[in-house]
């Protein structure tokens, strides 16, 4: 299938009404992370979608974190707290204070928080380095223009641009679903504002062969950052990025670790598609006598593997980390943080 971006915004079955697709949700037959809808952007013709606006200008935003990846290995952590709770959610960014240089504030469709903006805020009042998520799902381009000027008010360091997952059958039905914009016209749209930009990526999600292509093309849209979603192992990562940077990509990227030291902190990662992790692995771990010392083991492990590939400036210790709450898990990235960062 070749066709312009203006083609795709027309095709029926697409429920984000992606012009820049696929997401990240594509399943391994090729059909929509909802349900069993073929994905318009996947199947065995599907073809790269190219950035059709003019490339970004060049030149890279002021950014605690960026700077820190021009010089060394950075880790980016998930910020997992309780919902519009802030004084919880400062006591676990202190938690994991001197363990990573950035947090990553999440936004999912099944856990509603305060605003972007005010997060940003929040956070960096508690002495983190906030890089906020910011999802089409929920608003119209207007109140993403908003959200946007907000974050360069509250301190944000850097907004990572997704499209967003959509809710799941029976998830707030009466509410509705915007989609004006998808992640790479949201990743042009806050370069332009001045704003550093992650872009997420999925390497291991249908149709791989484009996945590389496809990261380059939003690094043409004004990406500064990647952040890759979870593989089956640092092999993946290095063919992934060994093809992107063969490609002309050139912004650093940050690969995707998984923390989790229990049942529950496993499941969760292994319930979204386009995710994969070695299920042989996640086994051994909660197999093990004491899963809380053999999960952060086996994150230090994976990140140090991820560290070794040429090309990826850093690490994202992603998930909750622990099923038992949220300061657990901070406990437990931090540890993880930390002792990467003695490796530096």
């Amino acid at each position: 299938m070749s066709a312009t971006p203006q083609d795709l915004a027309e095709l029926t079955g697409c429920p984000k009404k992606m012009t820049y697709g696929p997401c990240g949700g594509v399943r391994d037959d090729d059909t929509c992370e909802l349900d069993a809808r073929p994905c318009p952007f996947a199947g065995p013709d599907a073809d790269l979608v190219r950035w059709a606006e003019p490339p970004a200008a060049a030149g890279v935003p002021q950014s605690a974190l960026l700077s820190a990846a021009a010089d060394g290995p950075v880790v980016l952590t998930d910020l997992t707290i309780p919902a519009y709770d802030a004084a919880g959610l400062a006591a676990v960014v202190r938690t994991l204070a001197g363990s990573c240089d950035a947090v990553l504030v999440g936004e999912h469709q099944n856990r509603p928080d305060f605003p972007p903006a005010l997060m940003a805020a929040l956070v960096a009042d508690a002495g983190g380095v906030p890089w906020v998520t910011l999802a089409c799902r929920d608003r119209n381009r207007v109140v993403l223009e908003q959200e946007l000027a907000g974050l360069a008010v509250a301190g944000a360091d850097g907004v990572l641009c997704v499209t967003g997952d959509i809710r799941a059958q029976g998830m707030r039905p009466g509410v509705s679903q915007v989609f004006d914009l998808d992640g790479t016209r949201l990743a042009a749209m806050a370069a332009a504002s001045g704003h550093a930009v992650a872009v997420p990526e999925a390497p291991a999600a249908a149709p791989r062969h484009l996945r590389p292509a496809r990261l380059v093309e939003k690094q043409r849209a004004g990406a500064h950052l990647a952040v890759l979603n979870h593989v089956g192992g640092a092999a993946e990562v290095a063919a992934f990025v060994t093809a992107a940077r063969g490609l002309g990509l050139t912004i650093p990227v940050l690969a995707g670790v998984a923390v989790y030291t229990d049942e529950r902190s496993a499941r969760v990662l292994q319930n979204f598609p386009g995710l994969h992790l070695d299920e042989q692995q996640v086994e051994r771990v909660l197999a093990a006598d004491d899963v809380r010392t053999a999960g952060i083991e086996h994150a230090l492990s994976e990140a140090r593997a991820m560290l070794a590939i040429e090309g990826v400036a850093g690490v994202n210790l992603s998930g909750l980390g622990s099923g038992d709450g949220p300061m657990v898990g901070a406990q437990v990235k931090a540890e993880v943080g930390r002792r990467i960062r003695e490796d530096r």
